[in-house]
């Protein structure tokens, strides 16, 4: 897949991302993920994204339902999970957490938004039909134009 069409399949995550900086340069760090979860529903619903606040999931033991259950922050689209934080830093624990619903969910995407630092950080993810997980970037197409030309000089 070339960056222009990478880019193009997970432009999604793009635009969620966009909106979510908007969110937190407005608001800043400092406010509960509760604040930021209530700005970001109503950007991407005005954007036209279906947008599902605080998701239910339950838990089973094999057959049985359990009284324990998960709560998603966000579902966008029916298809894309995302875990909202208003924390320092994010670390492996709450990358766990997205993979454990994007596992149970069996839902192809995901993304982690953290807005309690200075900066706005997110992570994005593509859970495949094998159940592997891959973290996605933004690819840059002249990168990737200057590598091919240099792989045909060589």
């Amino acid at each position: 897949m070339t960056a222009k069409e990478h880019n193009e399949f997970y432009r999604f995550f793009h635009e969620i991302t966009g909106e979510a900086m908007l969110v937190h340069s407005e608001y800043h760090e400092g406010l509960l993920e509760s604040a930021y979860e209530a700005a970001l529903t109503y950007l991407l619903r005005q954007k036209g994204y279906t947008v599902e606040k605080q998701v239910y999931l339950p838990m089973f033991w094999k057959d049985i339902k359990l009284e324990q259950h998960y709560c998603m922050d966000l579902v966008v689209n029916h298809d894309i999970i995302i875990e909202l934080k208003a924390i320092k830093n994010i670390a492996k624990p709450h990358r766990q957490q997205l993979f454990n619903y994007m596992h149970l969910t069996h839902k192809p995407f995901g993304m982690i938004m953290n807005f309690g630092a200075e900066s706005f950080y997110s992570e994005w993810y593509h859970r495949h039909e094998d159940g592997t997980i891959e973290k996605i970037n933004w690819r840059n197409p002249i990168e990737e134009f200057i590598e091919e030309r240099m792989n045909k000089n060589f």
